[in-house]
Order: C-alpha cells, then structure tokens, then sequence
C-alpha cells in the first residue's frame, strides 16, 4: 500500500499522523535532532554490523569523552537506536549492537560521511575566502 500525505490534514492516507520537521512542533525535530548530533553519526558508523564494548567504541570514536559517550549511547537506546546487553560476568561485560531502525541509518549516513569526504576541501576553500572577505571588510 502507497501512504500519501494530505498537507492539509497533517495525516497520511492509512490514517497515521504525518510528521512535518518544517513545523517547529513536530516531534519529527527530535529525531532529526539525534541523527544529526556528530557524536551519533559516528558512533552508527562505528558500531557497523557487530556487538561492540564500550570500551572499543571509545577507542574507536577519537575525542569522545566518557561522559558524551554514555550520554549518546543511552539516549540512542532511548530512541530504538541501539541495544545494550549486559552480560553477568566479573568484571561486568556491556555490548551494544544497532537495532534494525539503526542499521537503517548506516546507509543515509554514509552517504554523509562520503559527501564531507568529498568536498572537504571545496568546504575548506570556501572558508578560507569567505574569511579572507571578512579581514578585508573589517580594514
């Protein structure tokens, strides 16, 4: 079944409420809010198809402190993101794996990563010009 929107209505054809990021309402803003939080982007990228331990993303996300670490996690779980297993061992062992709704980011943020990959240095060029103008305009 095709779902089409009715932007009138604000609900789709099957009867579901239809989210609009572009209203400042929208619980839609929330979730754009996660998925384009840095620390988010890079920690789909670095979880991949595997069950990995806190410890090794921390390794692998350089820069990310302990505490952002912990706090993203936890709220990528909140969102369906990601799952934490814990295993009753000593010392405790914590894995996380992306759930199906994480696994299907890798693809659209990956796609991010390759664009700033990219145009990295076209992004760093146009910098670089536009604060040249701002030196020039402050003479």
């Amino acid at each position: 079944m095709v779902t089409t929107i009715d932007d009138a209505a604000g609900e789709a054809s099957d009867g579901r409420r239809a989210g609009n990021p572009y209203d400042a309402d929208c619980p839609t803003r929330l979730i754009l809010d996660r998925i384009g939080d840095r620390w988010t982007v890079l920690l789909v990228g670095s979880l991949g198809n595997e069950k990995v331990r806190f410890s090794e993303l921390r390794r692998r996300v350089a820069g990310i402190s302990q505490k952002m670490l912990t706090q993203t996690l936890r709220q990528m779980e909140r969102d369906g993101l990601v799952t934490r297993t814990v295993y009753p061992e000593v010392p405790v062992r914590v894995e996380y794996e992306l759930t199906e709704a994480g696994l299907s980011l890798r693809g659209p943020l990956k796609a991010l990563e390759e664009w700033s990959i990219e145009h990295l240095s076209g992004v760093l060029e146009g910098q670089k010009a536009y604060d040249g103008r701002e030196t020039v305009a402050a003479r």
